[in-house]
Order: structure tokens, then C-alpha cells, then sequence
């Protein structure tokens, strides 16, 4: 079930590409925003993803008491993974040349933090004590690059946000059915009442 966070909608699949797309309409200069360019967001959207990637997250809660010191370490994760994966889509595999910056923000984001992870049933370490935001952020973005993740990756074509496409036969097109899918509906079926609206008036 698809769940909103006011002001974003938690579709990617996974925590690293829900924070790709915090950048809304990237393919579209004249409408595209940031909802992390006031860092506080960062923290509101780190407590809500404690709740809609809990399954994820093991039922680890994310901390972000700090969104002003972690904002860089954050936003080079989320530009980065986003780059990769977005030409992984488009190429069908991952470029060697993106991987160097990607794993360097992954290392920072990894780099002050003192926990364990991978641990049988505690995939991003013991649930009774939060993880650092950027820390599992980090954890995420590494998860995307097993094979049979990235061969599920899609980007939605009515928002360009990526996600996964865990559809039995993988045909899924959109982020989200409700929203997105039910817009492009909508607009096939605007065209085509114009469309005959015109060839009526023509005759």
C-alpha cells in the first residue's frame, strides 16, 4: 500500500531511492524543487521513513538530530545514487566511471558511525537503538547494486522518480497506480475526447 508523508509519497521501494526522489520533476528545469533545501526536512522525512521502511529498516528507527551537519553527506548520497541508477535504467547496466563518487558518499555516510549491521533478522542492526540517518542511507544505496535489484529498477514516466518493480512479471510502469498512473488515464483520455471533439467539428 502506498502511504504519503506530507510533502512526499514514499514509492521508490527502498529507503536510498525514496530520497532520490526528494528532487520532484528533475527532468522538467522549469518545475523541478528540492524538498531537502530547507535541511529540517531532512529530519522530517528521516522519522517518517522510520515508519513506511520499517520492513526494510529491520524496525530500526532513523535519528537526524543534527539535519543542518549531515545535510552535505545526505544530499551527495541521494545526487549520487540517483545518477548511477538513473543511467542504469536507461543503459541497462551500471557505469564504472559514476561508481567512484557514489561510493565515496557512501563511505562518508558510513564513516562516523558505530553499529553493526547484517546480522540475521537485524539487516541494519539491533532495532532497540536508531541508526544515523546518513548511515542507513548509505546502507540502502550499497543494497541497489546486487544484479537482481538493478534489473528491477524503472523510472516512472509520468514523474521520472525511480523504483523498484517487484511485480511478478515485472511489468510494473508506474511509482504509483493511484497517482501517477491514474494522471496518464486521465490524459489519454483528455487527448482522445479532443482528438474526436476536432474530427466532429471537421466534418
Amino acid at each position: 500500500m502506498t502511504v504519503s508523508w506530507t510533502p512526499h509519497r514514499f514509492t521508490g521501494g527502498l529507503l536510498a531511492l525514496d530520497t532520490a526522489n526528494t528532487v520532484v520533476l528533475r527532468d522538467d528545469p522549469a518545475r523541478t524543487f528540492d524538498r531537502f533545501d530547507n535541511p529540517a526536512e531532512i529530519a522530517r522525512f528521516a522519522d517518517a521513513a522510520s515508519g513506511f521502511r520499517a520492513t526494510e529498516l529491520g524496525g530500526r528507527r532513523l535519528a537526524a538530530p543534527s539535519p543542518d551537519k549531515i545535510a552535505p553527506v545526505v544530499l551527495s548520497i541521494r545526487e549520487t545514487t540517483d545518477r548511477l541508477f538513473r543511467g542504469a535504467v536507461s543503459k541497462g547496466a551500471v557505469a564504472t566511471g559514476d561508481l567512484p563518487g557514489y561510493l565515496e558518499a557512501c563511505a562518508d555516510g558510513l564513516a562516523h558511525s558505530h553499529t553493526e549491521i547484517g546480522a540475521p533478522g537485524q539487516p541494519f542492526g539491533d532495532p532497540a537503538t536508531p541508526i544515523a540517518f546518513e548511515a542507513a542511507l548509505a546502507v540502502s544505496a550499497l543494497s541497489l547494486l546486487r544484479d537482481d535489484t538493478v534489473a528491477r529498477l524503472r523510472i516512472c514516466p509520468n514523474c521520472s522518480w525511480l523504483f523498484v518493480d517487484r511485480s511478478r512479471n515485472s511489468s510494473r510502469l508506474w511509482c504509483d497506480m493511484a497517482v501517477c498512473g491514474n494522471r496518464q488515464k486521465a490524459n489519454r483520455h483528455y487527448r482522445r475526447r479532443r482528438t474526436a471533439a476536432r474530427e466532429v467539428s471537421n466534418v
